[in-house]
């Protein structure tokens, strides 16, 4: 039987979280757009949501409760849609969540959210890049969630990748991006990973574990 979020609080908040974030396509669309000119910056879409869906939600607090995990990390809060469903997880299984975010506007806002669901002490959101900010980790990572801007995810796996255990799992999102995909291509080539696809979302959506 699927364990689902109870807590009302935090329902209210994803349901308002998630019905903002579906009238964003206009905002996506005009940050994609700067590609046709420049490369897009995080900046660029610094209004835009980009959450995750909420069965990829559901998963995820799924994830956290079934495997018992505490130490958790996040790489893109944006408005912390994902980074509530990992802290519910979080408060079940006396963890936290440490999520990195480089947008200062988008962190003031997921502060905000994190309090109103009652989660903000499971919670510790660092701001800036996250090659800096999620560096000086010094605990074993049970869960992963890479989220943030896809030509990152292999250096921001390669930064944490010696914190991995034989039980970590870490959740790729947005699996339809070139940048995810090369980034999983690489990762597959490697013994010691297995890399699966999962059916949660059209944008794509895969989870590596150890071998």
């Amino acid at each position: 039987m699927k364990k689902e979020i109870q807590d009302n609080k935090v329902i209210t908040v994803l349901d308002r979280l998630h019905k903002a974030a579906k009238g964003d396509g206009f905002k996506v669309m005009k940050a994609l757009a700067y590609g046709l000119f420049t490369k897009i910056k995080p900046e660029h879409a610094s209004s835009a949501y980009l959450p995750v869906s909420r069965k990829q939600g559901a998963y995820l607090y799924q994830t956290v409760v079934e495997n018992k995990y505490k130490n958790i990390v996040e790489f893109g809060t944006s408005f912390g849609i994902s980074t509530i469903y990992l802290a519910a997880g979080a408060r079940e299984t006396g963890g936290k969540v440490i999520t990195s975010e480089i947008v200062k506007e988008k962190c003031e806002k997921a502060s905000q959210n994190f309090e109103n669901a009652g989660l903000s002490q499971f919670i510790e959101l660092r701001e800036g890049d996250a090659l800096e900010t999620l560096k000086n980790i010094d605990f074993p990572i049970d869960f992963l969630l890479l989220d943030g801007w896809k030509d990152l995810y292999l250096p921001i796996f390669r930064l944490l990748e010696p914190l991995f255990h034989s039980k970590t799992k870490i959740f790729v999102d947005n699996t339809g991006f070139k940048d995810v995909r090369n980034f999983l291509k690489v990762v597959e080539k490697e013994p010691n990973y297995l890399v699966e696809s999962l059916a949660l979302d059209k944008g794509g959506s895969a989870l590596i574990t150890l071998k």
